[in-house]
């Protein structure tokens, strides 16, 4: 059989994959090529190469020094009919534009470094509108959502969020009920005021990247460490392969640790090799990826101090870490760019797999692997894989040219390095995290007491106060005015639902209900379906307004029969009622009265059959209402409950048991 017949069709490299967790993208759109769609390639691609340049020069000051956790800032161009943009929005390929993305890994500030430097560009270029976006979607809408309006959510959030002039715009679902990226990039630059964003969004936002780009500085920790003369010299020239370094040992596996066994590249020499003390500056996430983890050092390694020498042994520890995950790095990258088998390669065979391209096949199986074959030849002949290829070659083409010029032992004795960094914030995070969860607490308070707030001023006077309410205000009547409301709202076909808005009733024709039903309910003669069944399930409806007639279609007054027989029926219920203790299990109306006038009997003591029969005070409905839902709240002790749930839906809020406080 033909290779070329399980050949993976290119539709795989169009599938829609989820982008990494991990990873933030972005896009600059200059106005002049979105106002003007006729605008030749050879044209759009010179205006964005000056715009890049540009950019790139605006921002220097702000990266030059910074070390990124896995990959620096970057821009490239996406003009078609060739886009590059890994853009979620299918009209995003036929705009030209800047695009890239970023990795930051376990280092979070590198995201919203990045969010402070694209709007530090929209500042400094007023004609440009920039979208970026990371996994969770737009997740500058996360960090201000507590302000955001109650239409934006995630799904109707796509196309609408912009930087733009140092603000955050968000198109206006009013104006634009679906938009496109082409009609939102058009709406933002003719109504910049209409599409601004409120002010508690806006500093929402702003506030979590107030501190920048001195809060990027400093997370930068240096630290003094004892490395071969090859390490030091490639940190010298290029110190931002420190981030590869630190990957490659973070994230290594069985076949990296082989590089690692025999150090060929940055220990030609072996245990013979001289180590140097040099300075080496990273992000805090990096240094705690190498310090937090345990690593024994390779055979051909130089020996490390003893660790009675706390600090020598420290610094020669760490910087045998890098040592090894620059070894690491380097072969695993050399042989990947050979093969061109990085992070395209392992999505592209995932795709693979999810198409059911294996075939349920066993991986190592020879079938398994002439399908794995085939499939690589198909890679190797893509551009994915001259482009991978050259990513992951890069790093060690860099490194090769640094290693080939001249270097020694002495170009690095003889200059002071400076001490380490202060690492307590290693131990002491708490507090900062603590800080942060009391700002959030802060404004989830903000949140809901404003919320609480509206709901009051909306407050149905029939239902009672809203969930709002102050404890030391809470009045047991609103319970019973709450359920009265309530039950008294009337319902249709799907069901007794609390509505929202407590104000509004239902529309339902209850009588014409009953009328359609009792027409179903009867046989034809005038019998009444289930005859046989016991009447009085329908003594609850009040049909005293009703204008149908008591006589049924016999002529038969069948009012008395019915009032006869209810008389009858509750006589016999009582009977059997009178030896059991449900009389006491219910509040009446006089009993609050009897009890301040007629002294109590000792507890326990049960009132006579006399005293039973000759209570005819009615039972107050409204306080065994209270009293039953107050019982059932606090047998819940504090956990979610029917009690607490159906209130809860009419806007009562049940305060704590102060008796239960200390417990």
């Amino acid at each position: 059989m033909d290779s070329s017949t399980h050949s993976p069709p290119s539709s795989i490299f169009n599938q829609k994959h989820h982008p990494p967790h991990d990873t933030v993208f972005y896009s600059i759109y200059p106005d002049h090529l979105i106002l003007n769609p006729t605008t030749t390639t050879t044209a759009a691609t010179s205006t964005l190469q000056s715009l890049h340049l540009q950019i790139l020069q605006t921002l220097s000051p702000f990266t030059n020094h910074y070390i990124w956790q896995h990959q620096p800032f970057t821009l490239s161009l996406s003009i078609p009919p060739n886009p590059t943009c890994p853009c979620p929005s299918p009209s995003t390929t036929t705009l030209p534009h800047l695009h890239g993305h970023l990795r930051y890994g376990d280092n979070l500030d590198d995201e919203w470094f990045i969010v402070f430097l694209l709007f530090h560009t929209s500042l400094r270029f007023p004609n440009l509108s920039i979208r970026l976006w990371d996994s969770d979607g737009e997740f500058l809408l996360i960090e201000a959502a507590f302000h955001l309006p109650r239409w934006l959510n995630p799904e109707t959030a796509l196309n609408r969020l912009f930087l733009r002039n140092g603000n955050l715009h968000i198109v206006p679902k009013t104006r634009i009920p679906n938009p496109s990226l082409i009609d939102s990039l058009k709406f933002v630059i003719n109504s910049p005021d209409e599409s601004v964003a409120s002010e508690p969004i806006q500093r929402a936002v702003k506030n979590r990247i107030s501190g920048y780009p001195e809060k990027a500085m400093k997370n930068m920790h240096s630290v003094r460490v004892r490395v071969p003369v090859s390490v030091a010299q490639v940190l010298k020239h290029e110190p931002c392969l420190i981030s590869l370094a630190v990957e490659g040992f973070y994230d290594r596996d069985v076949d990296s640790m082989k590089f690692a066994a025999r150090m060929e590249r940055f220990l030609p020499r072996g245990k013979e090799e001289e180590l140097v003390t040099v300075s080496v500056r990273m992000s805090r996430a990096m240094y705690a990826q190498l310090v937090r983890q345990t690593f024994r050092a390779p055979k051909v390694y130089p020996a490390v101090l003893p660790p009675g020498e706390r600090e020598a042994f420290f610094e020669a520890e760490l910087g045998m870490k890098i040592a090894c995950g620059f070894e690491m790095m380097y072969q695993m990258r050399k042989r990947d760019g050979v093969e061109g088998k990085g992070r395209t390669w392992e999505a592209f065979r995932k795709s693979l797999e999810e198409s059911g391209y294996f075939q349920g096949l066993l991986p190592g199986s020879s079938e398994y692997q002439r399908l794995l074959q085939s499939a690589e030849e198909y890679y190797r002949n893509t551009s994915l894989h001259s482009r991978e290829s050259e990513l992951m070659s890069a790093p060690v083409r860099r490194i090769d040219e640094i290693l080939a010029l001249p270097h020694s032992v002495d170009d690095f004795k003889g200059h002071e390095v400076p001490p380490s960094d202060d690492d307590s914030w290693l131990d002491n995070g708490e507090e900062e995290l603590n800080t942060a969860l009391m700002e959030r607490q802060k404004e989830m308070e903000l949140y809901e007491s404003k919320h609480k707030k509206k709901g009051k001023g909306k407050e149905n006077p029939d239902v009672g106060p809203s969930s709002g309410s102050k404890t030391d205000e809470f009045d047991p009547s609103h319970i019973a005015k709450s359920m009265q409301a309530f039950v008294n709202t009337l319902s249709s076909y799907k069901g007794a639902e609390a509505p929202d808005d407590r104000s509004r009733e239902v529309d339902f024709d209850a009588d014409q209900f009953i009328k359609d039903m009792e027409s179903i309910m009867r046989y034809p003669g005038g019998e009444t379906a289930n005859s046989n069944v016991e009447e009085g399930s329908s003594s609850d409806l009040d049909f005293d307004d009703s204008e149908e007639s008591d006589m049924d279609e016999s002529g038969e007054d069948i009012g008395d029969s019915t009032d006869a027989f209810m008389r009858s029926y509750s006589d016999v219920m009582n009977e059997q009622l009178k030896s059991t203790t449900l009389n006491r299990s219910f509040v009446r109306a006089n009993e609050q009265i009897q009890h301040e006038q007629i002294p109590t009997k000792d507890e326990g003591t049960s009132t006579s059959a006399e005293d039973m029969n000759g209570d005819f005070s009615p039972v107050d409905v409204d306080v065994n209402l209270v009293k039953s839902l107050l019982d059932s709240f606090s047998s819940q002790q504090g956990l979610p409950g029917p009690a607490s749930n159906l209130l809860g839906l009419m806007g009562v809020q049940f305060p704590q048991d102060a008796n239960k406080k200390g417990k």
